[in-house]
């Protein structure tokens, strides 16, 4: 009898979905007349991004008992992921966020041609009201014990202490027994008033990461660091340490070892929000399937590219070939 394929390594993503609502026609919000409905969140861009390059995912989130929620669980069942940890929150709504997109109108509150600005409505939201309970539902824990690799950002922590919480006893409870990756993603306005604080926890999420990944601007945002050397001698515990630099060289630190691997080409950008998580699922899709570190930081650049051609925060699924 012939023997199968070894089976993929799974993932799991940890953090809020929300429904996107993106206008239509490009231009002032104010003067936008209908929007499309897509997906979002940066853990859920994560969990589709992987699922296209062939590692089983499953979403752990929490959603609204109303049609934004069902959306949600429909849309990731379609693009492949797994959405058997998706729980529903009979209280709370499904977080929302609008894209507004600009144009070329000239008018003074045009964004501008390319660029995209995000208005979140997710203040006390299902996501937000993630708790530390939930990890020890059988539908969860089963994921969770399957696993090879943990994804969270520094989104979660933000939206509340109950999330923040969950967030740290999910790696607490994972670290030795699946890969830890944690994407820094500051969103300063999710810490306005608090910002210490905040720094504060997402340095304690990338020291107990095995795998750390953040934008040279963040770094230099939240640490006071301009380089990727400096991040790197402040933040040792990692074994993998990724910094992007906004379309150039990403240089990655492996222990010791530290390399750079720079864009090989260049793409039309019609849209750059969900970049970064797309280059995350490039990046951790091909450590999984034991690519060196520079081919997993390439294909990296590859997913990229594909979110950067693209108007959804997410990336649509290609042939495997593309990534081999």
């Amino acid at each position: 009898m012939p023997s199968s394929a070894p089976a993929s390594p799974s993932a799991v993503t940890f953090g809020e979905a929300l429904v996107v609502l993106v206008q239509d026609d490009p231009g002032p919000l104010e003067r936008a007349t209908g929007f499309t409905r897509s997906l979002g969140g940066a853990e859920t861009n994560v969990a589709i991004g992987l699922t296209s390059l062939g590692v089983p995912t499953s979403a752990i989130t929490r959603v609204g008992d109303d049609g934004f929620g069902r959306f949600i669980r429909a849309e990731l069942q379609r693009l492949g992921v797994d959405t058997g940890a998706i729980g529903v929150d009979p209280l709370h709504s499904t977080g929302v966020y609008f894209k507004e997109v600009g144009g070329d109108s000239a008018r003074p509150t045009d964004l501008g041609s390319g660029r995209s600005r995000m208005h979140y409505y997710r203040t006390g939201s299902a996501g937000a009201h993630l708790s530390a309970d939930l990890l020890s539902e059988p539908a969860i824990t089963a994921v969770l014990d399957d696993a090879a690799l943990v994804h969270t950002t520094g989104i979660t922590p933000a939206l509340s202490d109950s999330a923040a919480e969950a967030q740290r006893a999910l790696v607490t409870a994972r670290r030795g027994r699946a890969l830890i990756s944690f994407d820094l993603n500051w969103r300063a306005r999710l810490w306005t008033g608090r910002e210490a604080e905040g720094r504060r926890q997402v340095a304690d999420f990338v020291r107990t990461s095995d795998i750390a990944l953040a934008g040279l601007d963040e770094a230099q945002e939240v640490f006071g660091f301009s380089t990727a050397d400096e991040l790197r001698r402040a933040f040792p515990e990692p074994r993998m340490l990724v910094v992007k630099n906004d379309g150039g060289a990403v240089v990655a630190f492996d222990g010791d070892a530290r390399i750079e691997v720079p864009v090989r080409s260049r793409v039309e950008v019609v849209e750059a929000i969900g970049a970064g998580d797309a280059f995350a699922s490039g990046l951790l899709a091909g450590i999984l399937h034991a690519l060196p570190l520079a081919d997993a930081v390439a294909q990296g650049h590859r997913t990229a590219a594909r979110a950067l051609t693209s108007v959804t925060d997410h990336i649509a699924p290609a042939p495997a070939e593309e990534f081999r």
